[in-house]
């Protein structure tokens, strides 16, 4: 057997104490595979988180309206002609009070909220135009309806 420098027994075969250096770099390529990974799952699945009730919006080719920076109220017909305010069940008769909160919480500010109507498509015009003069009789007049986009003409 060979003997090492330091008058131990080499084991190795070569002329150094036997042990590897230690590896100072770290692999990140999973870390940037699993990154990947997750941001496309996010990029998915965030505009699905939009709106928390479910409601099959009419198609029209109107341009989207830019959008402040407040956060609007959005209040949702859905198709068994339910009111939510938000994601919370209003009912028809709490409605008005509901919507004349909303309206005096607005009092004071200059630029009051946006308001999105959402309704499901198989709910009648008339339905819609209830919601809407209840919104108007507690003062919130900045009102837009969302639909999807629709390219067809």
């Amino acid at each position: 057997m060979a003997m090492s420098r330091h008058g131990g027994i080499n084991r190795s075969g070569r002329g150094g104490r036997g042990r590897r250096a230690a590896m100072a770099e770290i692999n990140v390529t999973p870390l940037v595979d699993v990154m990947l990974v997750l941001l496309i799952i996010f990029m998915i699945t965030a505009p699905l988180m939009v709106a928390g009730v479910p409601v099959d919006l009419p198609d029209s080719r109107a341009k989207p309206i830019e959008q402040p920076d407040a956060v609007p109220v959005q209040i949702s017909i859905d198709a068994k002609d339910r009111i939510f305010i938000d994601d919370r069940e209003v009912s028809n008769r709490a409605l008005p009070a509901e919507l004349a909160k909303i309206a005096a919480a607005q009092a004071g500010k200059a630029k009051p909220q946006q308001i999105m109507l959402r309704a499901d498509r198989k709910r009648e015009y008339g339905r819609v135009m209830r919601v809407m003069g209840e919104l108007n009789r507690a003062g919130l007049t900045r009102i837009a309806m969302v639909t999807t986009g629709s390219d067809s003409e």
